[in-house]
């Protein structure tokens, strides 16, 4: 079945705006992103151009709700830093004060992850300043990046996954609509191999059941199609036709899943969900969604998945970001080789 990765012209919920609150029964987006995130103790001319800069993010280069906060967190940050060094205006932001920010965070056991992040956040910044005429020099084109350390993600193995599912289904099988809800978000999953808030963001009609697809809107308001297996399609049905209707009300809106209050479903909830149903299964490791979604794409590649398949599946836009799973498969190739070969 092929899989199709899109750019959206225009889905307003995915244009995040960072001062108005969204409908309840809206897509999940950027909209928790509230005035008191650009607020910064920085000087009145970086606060004017940190606000200005969220704005530029959210209307124009649609990057996902965490990323934002994050960034936004970031440059305020740095807006602290530099009012310590009596900074008053973003022209006043040069090299040594960038290179000496991103040397703080260091010094505070930040993770390299982390300093990568925020050195991506800060040359995006300088790089607006300089476009948006605040400067006349882009001090974070020259700012070096710290490399991310790769850790090999924890995954479930394939019994694992399975054992997970068949438990699901009994939980299912007495029609309570909680249930069913939770059987069919676990099964989505790891079916798809969608993340959590993409999950959260769907709504009903992004399910083609005659196709058996979804339609996704992941980051960078990207909408990609990803075929549904049977069971994941099965146990998403009966929550539509079953389980939903006992928990929809008047702010459901379109959602797919929702919360016991009828409103669209928090992540939080979906988190806690996969962490208390691993917690119960004995010898699976601690993990949240996204290590359904790792576990998803490792055991595709396993089965013989190509590696570009997988990454059009996940909507990676880089190839490189999901060739770590190559790495997880040759790991446990490994391990199962040293354990059952006599002469390993």
């Amino acid at each position: 079945m092929a899989l199709v990765t899109v750019a959206r012209a225009s889905h307003s919920a995915h244009t995040p705006q960072p001062a108005l609150a969204q409908p309840a029964g809206g897509r999940a987006d950027a909209g928790e992103v509230g005035r008191t995130d650009l607020a910064t103790p920085g000087p009145t001319g970086l606060a004017e151009a940190i606000a200005a800069f969220a704005i530029h993010l959210s209307g124009e280069r649609g990057l996902s709700p965490h990323t934002l906060r994050a960034y936004i967190g970031d440059i305020a940050d740095l807006a602290e830093h530099a009012a310590r060094l009596h900074i008053t205006d973003p022209e006043g932001i040069d090299l040594p004060t960038l290179r000496s920010w991103l040397a703080k965070s260091a010094s505070t056991g930040r993770s390299r992850a982390t300093l990568a992040r925020r050195a991506a956040a800060v040359r995006t910044f300088t790089r607006f300043l300089v476009r948006s005429g605040r400067a006349a020099v882009d001090q974070g084109a020259a700012l070096g990046t710290p490399r991310a350390g790769r850790r090999l993600p924890a995954i479930l193995r394939q019994d694992q996954a399975a054992a997970l599912l068949d438990i699901e289904v009994g939980r299912a099988a007495g029609g309570e609509p909680v249930e069913l809800r939770d059987h069919a978000i676990l099964e989505l999953l790891y079916a798809t191999g969608i993340r959590v808030g993409e999950a959260c963001g769907l709504d009903i009609d992004d399910l083609e059941v005659d196709r058996r697809v979804l339609r996704v809107f992941g980051k960078g308001s990207k909408e990609r199609v990803v075929p549904v297996g049977l069971p994941a399609l099965r146990a998403t049905t009966a929550w539509i036709e079953r389980g939903r209707p006992m928990l929809a009300g008047e702010r459901s809106g379109t959602a797919l899943f929702l919360g016991e209050r009828g409103r669209r479903i928090d992540p939080r909830i979906v988190r806690g969900l996969v962490h208390d149903r691993l917690t119960g299964l004995v010898g699976a490791p601690n993990l949240g969604p996204h290590g359904l979604r790792h576990s998803a794409a490792t055991h595709l590649l396993e089965g013989g998945a190509d590696l570009r398949t997988v990454q059009e599946l996940l909507g990676h836009a880089r190839l490189a970001t999901t060739q770590i799973y190559t790495h997880v498969s040759v790991e446990r190739l490994i391990s199962t080789y040293e354990r059952a070969h006599p002469r390993a």
